[in-house]
C-alpha cells in the first residue's frame, strides 16, 4: 500500500504541488514570525548586556506600574548616592539620567524615528560603568557638548564638530557634537535616537538636577556582586529596588520581551489565518482527486485492501505532502524574516546586523504544524475513500458526499456557528471573561460554521452571481454557471477558503472607517479648540509645556490647554488620567459638569466621568485612594463629575498635582482657542511664530488633524490589508488547484463539448466565467461576515470613543471587483489546459 501511495503521488505531482504550496506559506509565515522574534530576543539580550557591562549593583525605586512595553519609576533624591557611597565594598557609583531629547536636522526638521524613542541619557565618568563604545572623537565633558549614536550621525549626515539644535521638555538648546558612540557592535538602541551628555548636563536639561533615575556602583576587589548587593539593600533598608548587573540586564530584556511576545502572538495569528485557509484547499484538493480516483480504490478493495489499508494510503500521500511542503516553508520562513526585519528598519525599528536566529524549536513547531495540518485536512476525504464499495470498481461515476453525511455536516456547521455567535455576543455584551478572547473565538467558529453550512447557498448564490454571465456571455456563460451549481459543496469549499481572507479584509476596512467617522463625530461635537498640537509620533513622546506657557502669552490667542497623561492606580487597577488647566479645558473642550466645580481641581483633588463615578458609588466631596509614580497612595478629594464627551477620559488631576506626582513634565497635546474677532490667518500666525522654536511640535486646524488621524489609520489598515494578503493568494491558489481538477475530471464532458462545435477560445471563457463566480462568491459571503465582525468591533469599543458605524460601500466593491478579476487571472492556466484538450482521446476517456 505505501508502493500504491507513492505511485499516486508521482501520478498527481502538479495537482499535489499547488496545495502543497498552500502549506509552504503558511509554515513559511509560522516559522518566519519564530526566526523573527527569537533574533529579536537574541539581538537585545546581548544588547542589554553591553549596555550594563561593568555594573555591579544598580539601584532604582521600586516599579509603580509595569505596562506591555514600560515601566514607571519615580526618579531617587540625589542624597541616596552619597549613603551608597559610604557604604563599605563600594569601590565606586555614579547617578544617570535619560530623558526626552531630540536632535533637529541640518533642515531644520526634527529627527523621527516612525515610534521608537528619541533619547537624552547621562554617559559616565566611571571607566568601569561605561557602556557606550566611543567610534569617533570624545565623549562630551561639557554644558555645550553632546555625542551621538551612530546610526543617527550616518543616517542624518551628523559629524564630529557640527553644531546641532536639541529639543527637550524645557527650553531647546544647542550642543557641538564632540563624539559618535555605539554599544558594542550595534549603532544604537531599535531605532532610537541618542544624545549623550555628561552628567551635569544630562541633569539640568533632561530636568533631573538633584535627582537620579538610577545608581550604578562597582564593587571594591575581593568583594563578589551578592555580597555587594546584600550590603547596599541592607544599607537602604529596603526603600529601593537593589539588584546586580546581571539581573538589571535580565530585567530589561524580560520587559522588551512582553512586546516581543505581543509581536510573536500577533503575527502567528495570521498565519493561523494563513493555515486555516490552506486547510480547505487540501480538503478540496484530497476530496476531488479521491473522488476521481474511485474506481481505483474500489479495485484496491476488490483485491483485498481493506478499509484501514486504503485510509493509511491516503494520510501517507497527505503525510508526504506536508512533510516535503513544511520542509520548504522553513526555507521560505527564512526568507519571509528578512523582509519583515527589513519592513522594521522602513519604520524605525533598526534590528543591528546580526545573522538570524534558527532554534530547534522553529523546525519542531514548522514540521510539526504543517504535517498536522495537512493529515487533518486529509482525513475527512480519507475517511470518505475508505467507504467506498468495492461493486464501485464496476462503475464510473463518484459520489462526492453520501446523504447522511451531508446531514452530519449541516448539524455540524450549525452548532459551531450557533455557538460563536452566542460566544461572539458574550463578548459584545457582557463583562464577563475576556472580551477579546470571545470575540476572536466567537469570529473563528462562526467562519468554520459557515464554510461548512456554505454548500447549502452555493447552488442558489451560484445561480444568482452567474445570472449576468449566462444573458451577457453567452452559451459559455450558462455553463459556468451551470458547473459552478453543480457541485455546490466543491463550489463552496473553494470559496470558503476566500471567504475567510475576505471576512478579515472587510473588517478591518469597516472597522477603519469606523474609527475616522467616531473621530470626526468626536472632534465637531466636543472639541472647541481652533488648533490641535502634538508632539512626536501623534503625540507618544510629549512636547515642552513652554509651548503652552508661550502661546497663552500671544494677544491672538484666548486660551490654550496642555494635555498632560499620566498612569494611576485605582482600587489595585491601573488607569489613564489627564492633566489639565481646568479653566483653559473649559474654553477649548466642551465638558458638561453633573455635580461639583471642575475649576476646583486646579487647587487640588480631582474629577471623574459620571460612569465611573456611579459604578464606585463616589460622590462629590469623597475621598479617593489613587496611586502615583511618585508619592505612592494618596487620598483625593472628588472635586466634580463630568459627562462622557469621549475627550476627557475618565479622570481629571489638576497641573498642581500633576506636577507633583510624576518625574516627567511633557503635554502630549494642546488645545489652542483663537481669540473672538482674530482671523484665522492671524490666529496661525502666531502658533507658528511660537512653534517655530520647537520643531518637534506638529500645529493642525480641525480639518487637518482629522485628515492626519484618517492618515494614521490608513497606515495600520495597509499594514493589516499586507499579512492578510497571504491568505488571500493561498485562496486563490485554491481556485487554480479547483479548476484545474475539475478540468481533469471533466475531460470526457469537455471533449464532448468540443466535439459538438465549442472553439477554444468559448472554453476558456467557460472557465473563466466558472473562476469568477466562485471568486464573488467567497468574496460576498466574507464581506458579509467582514459587516456582521465590523459591526461586533465598533459595538464592543463603544464606551472607548469608537460611537459611529460606518460601512465603506464603495471599498467593499472594490473588493469584490478585485475578486472578480483575480479569478479571471485563477483561470488562465485552467483555462488554456482545457482548451488543449484532444477531443478525440477525451471522449473515449473513462
Amino acid at each position: 500500500m505505501w508502493r500504491v501511495a507513492l505511485r499516486g503521488l508521482a501520478s498527481h505531482k502538479l495537482r499535489l504541488a499547488l496545495t502543497a504550496l498552500a502549506v509552504v506559506l503558511g509554515v513559511g509565515f509560522v516559522a518566519g514570525t519564530f526566526v523573527l522574534t527569537d533574533t529579536i530576543n537574541s539581538t537585545f539580550t546581548d544588547l542589554f548586556r553591553q549596555t550594563t557591562r561593568g555594573i555591579d549593583v544598580a539601584v532604582r525605586t521600586k516599579a509603580t506600574f509595569t505596562s506591555a512595553s514600560n515601566e514607571q519609576r519615580a526618579p531617587m533624591p540625589a542624597g541616596v548616592l552619597d549613603r551608597i557611597t559610604a557604604i563599605p565594598g563600594v569601590a565606586a557609583a555614579e547617578g544617570t539620567v535619560s530623558g526626552y531629547a531630540q536632535l533637529v536636522g541640518s533642515d531644520g526638521k526634527p529627527v523621527t524615528t516612525g515610534g521608537a524613542p528619541t533619547l537624552g541619557i547621562s554617559l559616565s565618568t566611571v571607566p568601569r560603568l561605561q557602556s557606550a563604545t566611543l567610534r569617533q572623537g570624545r565623549l562630551p565633558a561639557g554644558p555645550d557638548e553632546v555625542a551621538v549614536d551612530a546610526y543617527t550621525a550616518k543616517k542624518h549626515d551628523f559629524h564630529v564638530g557640527d553644531r546641532v539644535q536639541i529639543l527637550f521638555q524645557g527650553a531647546p538648546g544647542e550642543f557641538t557634537i564632540t563624539g559618535i558612540i555605539g554599544f558594542g557592535s550595534a549603532d544604537n538602541l531599535a531605532g532610537a535616537t541618542l544624545a549623550g551628555f555628561d552628567p551635569a548636563t544630562a541633569a539640568r536639561v533632561l530636568d533631573r538636577e538633584g535627582r537620579y533615575d538610577e545608581i550604578d556602583l562597582v564593587a571594591a576587589d575581593g568583594v563578589s556582586e551578592s555580597v555587594a548587593r546584600q550590603r547596599v539593600a541592607t544599607a537602604l533598608g529596603g526603600d529601593y529596588e537593589v539588584i546586580t548587573g546581571r539581573q538589571l540586564a535580565e530585567s530589561n530584556s524580560k520587559l522588551f520581551g512582553q512586546f516581543i511576545t505581543f509581536l510573536d502572538y500577533a503575527l502567528l495569528a495570521f498565519a493561523f489565518v494563513a493555515l486555516l485557509v490552506g486547510s480547505f484547499i487540501i480538503v478540496n484538493t484530497f476530496s476531488i482527486i479521491l473522488a476521481q480516483r474511485a474506481r481505483e480504490l474500489a479495485l484496491l478493495r476488490c483485491v483485498g485492501a481493506s478499509r484501514r489499508q486504503v485510509l493509511g494510503m491516503v494520510l501517507g500521500e497527505a503525510g508526504v505532502v506536508g512533510l516535503v511542503a513544511s520542509v520548504a516553508g522553513l526555507g521560505v520562513g527564512v526568507l519571509i524574516a528578512f523582509g519583515l526585519r527589513a519592513a522594521f528598519g522602513v519604520v524605525g525599528f533598526s534590528l543591528p546586523g546580526t545573522s538570524l536566529v534558527i532554534q530547534t524549536r522553529t523546525v519542531v513547531v514548522a514540521l510539526a504544524v504543517g504535517l498536522l495540518v495537512t493529515l487533518l485536512a486529509a482525513l475527512p476525504p480519507g475517511l470518505r475513500a475508505s467507504r467506498v464499495p468495492p461493486v464501485a470498481a464496476l462503475q464510473q461515476q463518484a459520489v462526492y458526499a453520501a446523504p447522511q453525511r451531508r446531514r452530519w455536516r449541516v448539524l455540524a456547521g450549525t452548532l459551531l456557528a450557533a455557538a460563536g455567535l452566542t460566544v461572539l455576543l458574550l463578548g459584545v455584551f457582557t463583562a464577563v471573561g475576556n472580551r477579546w478572547v470571545d470575540l476572536a473565538a466567537g469570529a473563528l467558529a462562526i467562519l468554520l460554521g459557515v464554510g461548512l453550512l456554505s454548500a447549502l447557498v452555493a447552488r442558489p448564490l451560484a445561480g444568482v452571481l452567474g445570472w449576468p454571465f449566462a444573458h451577457w456571455a453567452g452559451q459559455a456563460g450558462r455553463l459556468a454557471r451551470d458547473n459552478a451549481a453543480r457541485a455546490p459543496r466543491r463550489t463552496a469549499s473553494t470559496a470558503a477558503a476566500l471567504m475567510i481572507g475576505l471576512a478579515l479584509v472587510g473588517f478591518a476596512s469597516i472597522f477603519a472607517a469606523s474609527l475616522r467617522a467616531s473621530v470626526t463625530q468626536i472632534l465637531d461635537q466636543a472639541v472647541a479648540a481652533d488648533y490641535i498640537l502634538s508632539g512626536p509620533a501623534g503625540g507618544a513622546q510629549g512636547f515642552s509645556p513652554q509651548v503652552a506657557a508661550r502661546l497663552a502669552q500671544q494677544p491672538e490667542i484666548a486660551s490654550v490647554a496642555g494635555v498632560r497623561i499620566g498612569l494611576f492606580k485605582v482600587d489595585g487597577l491601573t488607569g489613564q488620567l489627564f492633566g489639565v488647566d481646568p479653566a483653559a479645558l473649559a474654553q477649548t473642550v466642551i465638558t458638561q459638569t453633573t455635580a461639583g466645580d471642575l475649576n476646583e481641581i486646579s487647587a487640588g483633588g480631582v474629577a471623574v466621568r459620571e460612569d465611573i463615578a456611579t459604578a464606585h458609588g463616589w460622590q462629590v466631596g469623597d475621598r479617593i485612594t489613587m496611586e502615583f509614580p511618585i508619592g505612592g497612595a494618596q487620598s483625593e478629594v472628588l472635586r466634580a463629575i463630568y459627562k462622557d464627551n469621549q475627550v476627557n477620559g475618565g479622570y481629571l488631576l489638576g497641573l498642581a498635582d500633576y506636577t507633583r506626582y510624576y518625574p516627567n513634565q511633557a503635554d502630549s497635546i494642546a488645545l489652542v482657542k483663537a481669540r473672538p474677532g482674530v482671523s484665522a490667518d492671524a490666529s496661525r500666525a502666531a502658533v507658528d511664530r511660537v512653534v517655530a522654536d520647537f520643531p518637534s511640535v506638529q500645529v493642525k486646524d480641525q480639518a487637518e488633524y482629522k485628515q492626519g488621524q484618517a492618515s494614521q489609520i490608513n497606515q495600520v489598515l495597509v499594514l493589516f490589508y499586507l499579512l492578510v494578503a497571504l491568505a488571500v493568494v493561498i485562496a486563490f491558489i485554491g481556485i487554480v488547484n479547483t479548476l484545474a481538477l475539475s478540468v481533469l475530471e471533466r475531460v470526457r464532458e469537455l471533449g464532448l463539448l468540443r466535439a459538438l462545435g465549442m472553439t477554444r477560445a468559448q472554453m476558456r471563457s467557460m472557465i473563466r466565467w466558472e473562476a469568477v463566480i466562485i471568486a464573488v462568491l467567497g468574496a460576498a459571503l466574507g464581506l458579509v461576515l467582514g459587516i456582521f465582525f465590523g459591526w461586533t468591533m465598533v459595538r464592543s469599543l463603544h464606551d472607548r470613543g469608537v460611537t459611529q458605524f460606518s460601512v465603506p460601500v464603495t471599498t467593499l466593491v472594490v473588493f469584490v471587483v478585485i475578486a472578480a478579476l483575480a479569478g479571471v487571472l485563477a483561470a488562465v492556466f485552467p483555462g488554456r489546459r482545457a482548451a488543449r484538450i484532444d477531443m478525440l482521446r477525451a471522449i473515449t476517456t473513462e
